[in-house]
């Protein structure tokens, strides 16, 4: 074999494992997003990406791209019409990371809770998204453009597996919202601790973490349901989560929110809440959750159970408003 064709043969090695490991981030990016689209959608509109078209149109073609560019690049398939879209996406990365990164230079905040192609599922400042990003994504690509052949037949059965896989995974992100995927697609689920439920950084100011806003979670068995205060099925079930507050049953029950102090006043006098409720950030509780209500069980401050919606706790023997006056009267 001849230096030149050992050359030749190296670098088509280093441009596939270079492809390779950029369509591996591609399409772990890209399913933390299909898992969660909602919140996909949330982070367009908040990037201000959405334009003329709903936000979830532009999150379902964006998914789209990304499996599809991903998908090609993992099953080596390294053509111009590949690689320049692969980079342009890469670029679009960087703008937003960038972006943002010199907007926390600036002081200037914005109003997307997670940072990065990743979605919100992991939490990464503007300054770590956007140097994670840079080196987690230009070597590759720069890799993958070496050893190309322009010669090289059409890749027909494998853009038939992209395409198939492509749609498998836009299937995926339109029924997600419908199936048991909640421990996948957020921070919280059976095992963790509720001190390492947090959002922020330590040394930032405004770091906070769920076992601060209820400290009362440390010890004993608890109930925690998360919740925006005007969701229909919270409003629906307020009359047993009351009357179970109100027999002072076990295990205790806690509603956290993100709503605003007059919120909460206006939803108190409206509803004659017997139910603690305790206030949070956004940036703590919508990484937590794809749907409202979600409920989870604590067991001595770690998560035991997860559950979508409310509790069952058993049926109501009385309505609340006479429990109260019963609770009253003892």
């Amino acid at each position: 074999m001849s230096d030149s064709t050992k050359r030749q043969r190296i670098l088509r090695l280093a441009g596939l494992a270079g492809a390779v490991f950029l369509g591996l981030v591609l399409l772990v990016a890209a399913w933390t997003k299909a898992i969660d689209p909602h919140a996909f959608a949330e982070q367009i509109t908040a990037e201000g990406l959405a334009g003329w078209l709903p936000a979830m149109t532009v999150a379902r073609i964006a998914l789209g791209l990304e499996l599809a560019l991903g998908l090609a690049l993992v099953l080596g398939i390294r053509r111009r019409w590949v690689l320049v879209p692969a980079a342009l996406l890469v670029g679009f990365f960087l703008f937003l990371t960038g972006r943002a990164y010199l907007d926390e230079l600036r002081g200037v905040e914005r109003a997307a809770a997670a940072c990065g192609c990743f979605g919100n599922l992991v939490e990464r400042t503007p300054a770590e998204a956007f140097w994670q990003d840079l080196l987690l994504l230009v070597p590759p690509l720069a890799l993958a453009f070496l050893g190309t052949r322009a010669a090289a037949p059409f890749p027909r059965r494998r853009l038939a597996l992209v395409a198939a896989g492509t749609l498998a995974g836009l299937g995926l992100a339109w029924w997600a919202p419908e199936l048991p995927l909640d421990d996948l697609a957020t921070r919280l689920a059976p095992g963790v601790e509720t001190r390492e439920l947090c959002a922020g950084r330590p040394a930032d100011p405004d770091y906070v973490c769920l076992d601060a806003l209820v400290p009362e979670l440390d010890r004993g068995e608890h109930w925690v349901v998360l919740t925006h205060l005007d969701e229909e099925e919270l409003v629906a079930g307020l009359e047993r989560l009351h009357a179970h507050s109100l027999a002072n049953g076990e295990p205790r029950l806690w509603l956290v929110s993100d709503a605003l102090p007059e919120d909460l006043n206006a939803f108190s006098w409206q509803y004659m809440v017997a139910t603690e409720v305790r206030l949070a950030p956004a940036t703590l509780l919508r990484p937590l959750y794809r749907t409202l209500p979600r409920s989870f069980r604590v067991l001595d401050g770690r998560v035991v159970e997860t559950i979508p919606g409310l509790p069952e706790l058993g049926e109501v023997g009385e309505g609340w408003a006479a429990a109260g006056r019963r609770a009253l009267l003892d």
